[in-house]
C-alpha cells in the first residue's frame, strides 16, 4: 500500500519528469561515486537502472562502473570494456530493470568532453547521461548537473539549466 501511495504522490508532485530518482537512492549513489572515485582523485560513474513509467524513467538501482568492469577506472578516466556488459545485462534481467541513464563525474565542470560526445556509454537515441562536477564532492544543486540526451550519430541534446528541474526529479 505504501508503494501505491508513494507513486500517486510522485505523480502529483513530480509530473512529466523525464527521469526521477528517490532522495535516498540519489544520496547513496553520490556517496558510492565519491568512494569509487577515491574521494576526488579520479573519475567514477554508474549505470542508473530502473523502469519506464509512462513517458518517464524511474531510477530504482545503480551499478558502479568498477562493479561491472573492475579495470574501468584504473587510468583515472572512465574506460569500459564491452566484454563486461554481459554481467550488466544479466543483473538487469534478474531484477527486471533496464539501463535508464548513466552518470559519471568530472574534475571540474559538468560539460561533456570530446570523448564523452564521441563515445556514449549506451549508444541508443534517447539515452540520458548525467555529469557531476568536482568528482561529486560536496553538495551538488541540480542546476550544476550536466544533463545530456543522446540523439544518435554521435550527437547530443544538452538540457538547458532552466529545463533541468522539470527534466530530472530528485524526490520521493
Amino acid at each position: 500500500m505504501d508503494f501505491y501511495i508513494a507513486r500517486i504522490m510522485r505523480r502529483l508532485f513530480a509530473p512529466q519528469h523525464r527521469l526521477s530518482c528517490s532522495c535516498l537512492l540519489w544520496y547513496r549513489l553520490l556517496r558510492s561515486l565519491r568512494q569509487s572515485g577515491r574521494n576526488g582523485t579520479r573519475e567514477s560513474g554508474a549505470f542508473l537502472l530502473g523502469v519506464k513509467e509512462g513517458n518517464s524513467y524511474r531510477v530504482k538501482a545503480f551499478l558502479l562502473y568498477d562493479e561491472v568492469d573492475p579495470g574501468s577506472l584504473m587510468s583515472g578516466i572512465v574506460r569500459l570494456d564491452g566484454k563486461f556488459f554481459g554481467a550488466l545485462w544479466q543483473f538487469c534481467g534478474e531484477h527486471e530493470l533496464s539501463v535508464v541513464a548513466d552518470v559519471h563525474t568530472h574534475p571540474g565542470s559538468p560539460e561533456q568532453s570530446p570523448s564523452d560526445r564521441d563515445n556514449p556509454i549506451i549508444s541508443r537515441a534517447g539515452h540520458i547521461a548525467l555529469i557531476l562536477p568536482n568528482f561529486a564532492m560536496g553538495f551538488i544543486p541540480r542546476r550544476d548537473i550536466g544533463i545530456y540526451e543522446y540523439q544518435g550519430a554521435k550527437t547530443w541534446k544538452s538540457i538547458a539549466n532552466v529545463q533541468r528541474r522539470s527534466f530530472f526529479h530528485i524526490g520521493f
